[in-house]
């Protein structure tokens, strides 16, 4: 079914489907962020090195996502950890000791945080192509 439009009207009807088009866009990726940061957070609480004896706050416990910020056009989601951040670094690089000696690495944040960069980066082409051909 196609609609007439005059030739007067052709910027406001354009300028209407442009706005549309890039709402509906905002709202996917939106979405799609959300979804994978929190699929990131529950696979770094289960990829996360666990300490033998009782802790009050344990590391794998900590992981959590601060909800998505706005600002000119950006939305922005981060992951961290927010009982033990500064563990973060001395468990992914590992750290000098008393005795001069030092810890192994145990890299558990960058093979995630590449995993889901790449998926990020897939579903949004998906999401932006599918709208497209709407």
């Amino acid at each position: 079914m196609s609609k007439t439009i005059k030739p007067d009207e052709l910027q406001e009807a354009i300028m209407k489907a442009l706005t549309e088009y890039e709402e509906n866009i905002e709202k996917d990726v939106k979405d799609t962020t959300d979804t994978l940061t929190k699929e990131a957070v529950s696979e770094l609480k289960q990829t996360s090195p666990r300490r033998k004896g009782t802790r009050k706050n344990p590391y794998y416990k900590g992981w959590s996502r601060q909800k998505g910020k706005e600002n000119k056009g950006k939305y922005t989601v981060k992951i961290h950890n927010k009982t033990n951040y500064q563990l973060t670094h001395l468990l992914e690089f590992g750290h000098a000791t008393k005795n001069g000696r030092r810890t192994n690495a145990i890299p558990h944040i960058r093979p995630i945080e590449e995993k889901y960069n790449k998926l990020y980066e897939e579903r949004i082409t998906t999401v932006i192509k599918r709208r497209s051909k709407k």
